[in-house]
């Protein structure tokens, strides 16, 4: 009997449990059924790229050759009204601050963008010049100092065994709250071969460098070509263990990741590829097929994005990025605070909002889905993490501890 009364308590308990975990997940799957998903929307995005189409006058097969999207990048008024509707003023300001930085967003990324709601739109406060940019006089130009942290052509170095190089100053689209706007200037250009052939001088000459992260602009702008000799390159200076590629294609301009391109990329493994998934809007049935053939081809997938205000600074919001981001095998690798570049500031928030949401984070979900927090010290010092305290005291043999409920409990801390 007493053992049945047990059984029945522990039931109780258990249910008492379960509902409590319940309640404390309702508000989030109340606003998830209003959030804006790449999955969710892909009907509309769809139908948005058949009117592109058609005023391109393009097959299906020739928007999904990367090349063409390039060609065809959005980086002039007259073709980015052809697609979106804006207003007088916004024309004026996106002429104003094309003239001080340089814009442009090639078609994909482009029909993301719901011209019903422009002015919130997450693709399109990324992509298209608002007038903060222009008038904004904070910041810096280069605030990470990579001028002054760059040993070498082409390397920027912050830590002991490890390195950049940047090869190309090109991406699909430019986003907005770049951090090296200083380097895209007004035309595309890769890195020189002397350039990268002195990097590669610099790392060989440094024996402690044993991880190299190719970047720029955006890694995989280079041509197969070019990007397999500079893999092949590194894997023959024997201290080199691994190579990651800074990308934001699966994002931006999916169909980059062709066959031939995967080929290329499993031959030289062990690779790593950092993304940059800011909102679950990004995240649409193109983007995950780009994902899972680079995941098929032995590729490792983190995913860094940035916080932004107006854009994803919402703990719901960023949530859902991080779990969407497993659906497509990508792991939430950072959430980087947004720098202090020059005509960016509208996007900054405060690091307390960061650590905020990453409170809703730990215990809310996965473990897997819980990226770190970032916030990269000025003048080139490196990442620092942001962390929730978790810790409250410590005794002799005792601690106390706030759970993710912010239940405060003692725990035995003994040899």
């Amino acid at each position: 009997m007493l053992m049945k009364k047990n059984s029945e308590t522990a039931k109780n308990n258990a249910l008492k449990r379960a509902a409590e975990l319940k309640e404390s997940i309702k508000d989030y799957l109340e606003y998830s059924k209003s959030m804006r998903t790449g999955f969710g929307e892909w009907g509309d995005i769809q139908k948005r790229q058949e009117t592109i189409r058609g005023i391109y006058g393009v097959s299906e097969e020739e928007w999904r050759d990367w090349g063409w999207q390039i060609k065809n990048r959005i980086e002039d008024l007259e073709s980015l009204c052809r697609i979106l509707p804006l207003s007088s003023r916004r024309r004026d300001e996106v002429s104003l601050v094309g003239s001080k930085f340089r814009w442009g967003a090639v078609p994909y990324y482009l029909s993301l963008v719901d011209p019903r709601a422009m002015e919130n739109d997450p693709v399109f406060l990324q992509s298209i010049p608002q007038i903060q940019e222009y008038v904004d006089e904070h910041g810096s130009m280069d605030p990470m100092s990579e001028e002054f942290t760059s040993p070498a052509p082409a390397i920027t170095r912050r830590y002991p065994d490890r390195l950049i190089i940047n090869v190309t100053n090109q991406c699909a689209s430019y986003c907005r709250h770049c951090q090296r706007r200083r380097n895209i200037g007004e035309t595309d250009h890769h890195t020189s071969r002397e350039d990268l052939e002195q990097a590669l001088g610099y790392i060989a000459d440094n024996e402690e460098i044993r991880d190299v992260l190719i970047t720029g602009g955006d890694s995989l702008m280079l041509s197969n070509k070019t990007l397999d000799w500079l893999l092949t390159e590194l894997e023959m200076i024997p201290h080199v263990e691994m190579k990651r590629l800074g990308t934001r294609v699966p994002v931006t301009l999916p169909y980059r990741i062709t066959p031939e391109l995967c080929a290329i990329l499993n031959r030289h493994l062990p690779l790593y590829i950092n993304i940059q998934f800011n909102h679950p809007l990004e995240i649409t049935p193109d983007a995950r097929e780009a994902c899972f053939a680079l995941a098929r081809c032995g590729v490792n997938l983190g995913n860094q994005a940035v916080l932004l205000k107006g854009i994803n600074n919402h703990p719901f919001i960023m949530r859902k990025l991080n779990q969407e981001l497993l659906k497509i095998m990508v792991r939430p690798y950072y959430i980087f605070h947004a720098k202090d570049v020059k005509g960016t500031r509208h996007f900054r928030t405060r690091v307390e909002e960061g650590i905020e949401i990453m409170e809703k984070h730990r215990g809310f979900t996965s473990g897997l889905a819980i990226p770190t927090y970032i916030v990269n010290a000025p003048q080139g010092y490196g990442k620092t993490p942001m962390l929730a305290e978790y810790l409250v005291s410590v005794g002799r043999n005792k601690l106390l501890i706030r759970t993710w409920e912010n239940r405060i409990i003692a725990y035995d801390n003994v040899d």
